[in-house]
Parts: structure tokens; C-alpha cells; sequence
């Protein structure tokens, strides 16, 4: 059987090892120079291959549609990729929040081992090929437009990637094809992305990473979404991981462009998680009476990063020149709450470009769970991030590209 896969990233490299396992004549076309360039940025250049929890917490992790998911994922799990790569001798570790990378911290080292594997199997693979179109005979496959030729196939995977990071390739092609076909294309938003504030403090504190914070994300004074771990501060606004995991919730919730237009929308930093109001309390009383005849600019040192010092002088609103043994018991309080609640105005997301990953996609009811085949083509398969299915960080999305990209191979 003649296999046409389009697009040879992580799903794609996966649909085609697979596929060509079942002794199909498989052929990826990949319309950049070289493969998976995506795959090459993820995890910062070092790949989070995939997350090391046990699979049934996967759906936890995934807002869209993680039902969906159910026969991929048991089809090909996180243990199957890491087997695959540590068999062609990429050795793997586990680092916080259970995430896997490569020993080498080597992107470049995962996906050698996957092109690697691709040609042992003598899968085709042609660069600089732009599909543009899917031949069908109405509702059946027949092969693809490819630079102006027709290249026959008995079975189609597009695995196009959505449209996030356009330079490496993903610039929305795929859905174009899927929608001449009679696919729909559900609502395409940015996930996994910054957010931006106009708030000053921002920009005052651009370039500073803080790890071990707990943020909140509230609507008034409803809470959407609750994190633990590590942000950095932008010109634009905030990123880092907890941030960008709570954009995906942030993206998905009613009326969200409404409430951010109407100012609704605040993070809440808690810059001292591990203790309560009471501990921080003896916490400062404890560093002001070994500061005593300092002035309160220079008492925060071994409490906060000096970047933020300023900052949250300005915001507690005691002079900054006060003394620490004349500083009131109702200072330290306004002091603390701000330590406890610091809060940022949120006015918009990331654009489309910047995001990870994209929220939308093929409309996961047309195709069939089970094989990832379309119920509107017979031969057409999606793989991917092309689908309605994305997830938070942690290697969560990679693993959605390998287990839906095995799932379309096999069958």
C-alpha cells in the first residue's frame, strides 16, 4: 500500500515508523528544507520528550477534548517513545514536574534517533515539498499535489502541524486542505502563550525569573486557575511554564475577551507560598531586628530578588528611607499583603505566532477515534497537532503528536 504522509514532524515521523512497519511504501513530504524543526525548539532547544506520570494523568493535563485520546494513547504510550529513543541510544532523565529530556539536553539527539529509525525502515523522505491540495474521487483518496505533480496514494496523513512558530513550518496549511475536503476548522486560538499586561511593573521587573511562586488567575474575585512553580516577568507581560499553563485555561473560559476588554481579569502572585501571613510576619520581624538600624530599602536583601525590591516599596507605599525598628505593625501587614496578592492586570494573550501550541482544529466528531481516520474521506487520516486536541506543558503535547501520529500509521 502507498502511504503519502505530509509533514514530517514528531506526528508525522511517527504515522510514517508505524506505517511502514505494516509494510506499506511510505513517503513523508515535508514542505521546509528539513524535518522537524519544531521538535528542535521544544523544551528551549533540549526537548521534553514526554512527561513521566502514569498515562491515566495525561487526561488531566489535556482541556480538549482528552477523550478523544483514549485509543491513542493506550495504542502508544509515554514508556513506548522512551523505549523507542533510549533503543536507538538516546539515554533519558526525569526532571521536575516528571518531565523527560534527553541526558544530552540535545534536541537535535531525539530527532536523529526518529530519522534514524525512518531509514532503517527505508521510508521516503522528501524535503522542499509543498503539498497543496488532496486528490480525491469524492469521497475516497487518491494521491496529492505536490510541487505541480500528482503523487498517488492509497492512504493520506496530514500531520501539517497548526499554526504556531510559522518559521518552522506550521503555517496553517493543513487545515486549508482538511476544508476543502468538507472538514471543519474549530475556532483557532493561541495556547500555551504569554500573557500581556500594560501594568508598569512589568516592565520594571522585564527579565526577572522567579521559581517556587504560587500564582492564581482570577476573574474578579473567582478563581480560574491555580499554579505552583516558575514565571519570568516580560516588557509585554508574563511567560515561564505556570504562566503558560494558565493561558490554556485562560483561553477556554466564557467571555474571555469581554472581561479582559472590561478589566476583569487580574494574576495574583504569592511570592512566599511557603509561609502563611503569620510566619512571613516573624519572617520580616525577624530580618528587621538583625537590620535594625537600616533603612527599609536595604532590609529585603535576603527576602526578595534585588530587581524586585523597588518595586515593592513602591507598592506597600512605606518610605523607603524609614528605618526598620520604626517601621508600624499595620506597614508590615501592607507590606505582606503585597508580598501575599501581587497583582497584575492581564489585557490580552500572546498572538498566534508565539503560541506553543494551538487551541482548535479538525473537529475531533469527523474523525474516528479509534484510527484517526476521517468519517467524511476513506483513506484520509489526521495526526497531531492539525487536531482539536492540546494540552499544558510538561511533554503533554508531544506525546498527543507521537500517540495520534503511531494511531494513523497503524491503521
Amino acid at each position: 500500500m502507498d502511504v503519502v504522509i505530509i509533514g514530517g514532524g514528531p506526528a508525522g515521523l511517527l504515522s510514517a515508523i508505524s506505517s511502514a512497519k505494516q509494510s506499506n511504501n511510505v513517503i513523508i513530504l515535508e514542505k521546509m528544507d528539513s524535518c522537524g524543526r519544531k521538535l528542535l525548539i521544544t523544551g528551549k532547544g533540549r526537548c521534553n520528550i514526554t512527561n513521566n506520570c502514569d498515562m491515566s494523568e495525561f487526561f488531566e493535563n489535556i482541556p480538549t477534548n482528552p477523550k478523544f485520546l483514549y485509543s491513542s494513547f493506550s495504542n502508544f504510550t509515554n514508556k513506548d517513545i522512551i523505549e523507542m529513543l533510549e533503543n536507538e541510544g538516546v539515554k533519558t532523565k526525569v526532571e521536575r514536574g516528571k518531565r523527560v529530556f534527553p541526558v544530552s539536553d540535545k534536541s537535535i539527539d531525539v530527532l536523529n534517533a526518529l530519522l534514524k529509525i525512518a531509514k532503517r525502515l527505508n521510508i521516503e523522505i522528501k524535503t522542499n515539498s509543498k503539498v497543496t491540495k488532496i486528490e480525491t474521487n469524492g469521497n475516497k483518496v487518491l494521491g496529492v499535489y505536490c510541487n505541480n505533480k500528482i503523487i498517488k496514494a492509497d492512504k493520506v496523513i496530514i500531520a501539517t502541524g497548526g499554526k504556531s512558530y510559522p518559521v518552522t513550518g506550521s503555517t496553517g496549511d493543513g487545515y486549508k486542505m482538511a476544508e476543502e475536503l468538507g472538514h471543519t476548522v474549530t475556532k483557532l486560538k493561541p495556547s500555551l502563550v504569554p500573557l500581556v499586561s500594560n501594568d508598569s511593573i512589568c516592565k520594571d521587573l522585564q527579565g526577572l525569573s522567579l521559581k517556587n511562586v504560587e500564582i492564581t488567575l482570577k476573574d474578579n474575585q473567582k478563581t480560574i486557575y491555580k499554579d505552583f512553580g516558575e514565571m519570568l516577568f516580560t516588557h509585554f507581560g508574563a511567560s515561564g511554564p505556570i504562566i503558560l499553563s494558565a493561558s490554556a485555561y485562560l483561553v477556554r473560559y466564557k467571555n474571555i475577551e469581554e472581561l479582559i476588554k472590561n478589566k476583569q481579569i487580574k494574576l495574583e502572585v504569592d511570592l512566599k507560598p511557603a509561609l502563611d501571613f503569620e510566619k512571613l510576619d516573624l519572617r520580616i520581624l525577624r530580618d528587621f531586628s538583625e537590620e535594625k538600624n537600616k533603612n527599609f530599602k536595604n532590609s529585603l536583601n535576603k527576602l526578595l530578588p534585588q530587581k524586585l525590591i523597588p518595586v515593592i516599596i513602591n507598592l506597600c507605599g512605606i518610605d523607603e528611607n524609614k528605618k526598620v525598628n520604626e517601621i508600624t505593625k499595620k506597614e508590615r501587614e501592607s507590606l505582606i499583603n503585597i508580598l501575599k496578592k501581587l497583582t497584575i492586570n492581564i489585557t490580552g494573550f500572546g498572538n498566534i505566532e508565539e503560541a506553543i501550541i494551538i487551541n482548535g482544529g479538525i473537529n475531533t466528531k469527523e474523525i474516528n477515534p479509534k484510527t484517526m481516520e476521517s468519517k467524511l474521506i476513506d483513506g484520509l487520516f489526521f495526526a497531531g497537532e492539525i487536531i482539536d486536541v492540546d494540552a499544558l506543558t510538561g511533554g503533554f503535547n508531544l506525546q498527543i503528536a507521537y500517540s495520534t501520529g503511531y494511531t494513523a500509521g497503524l491503521n
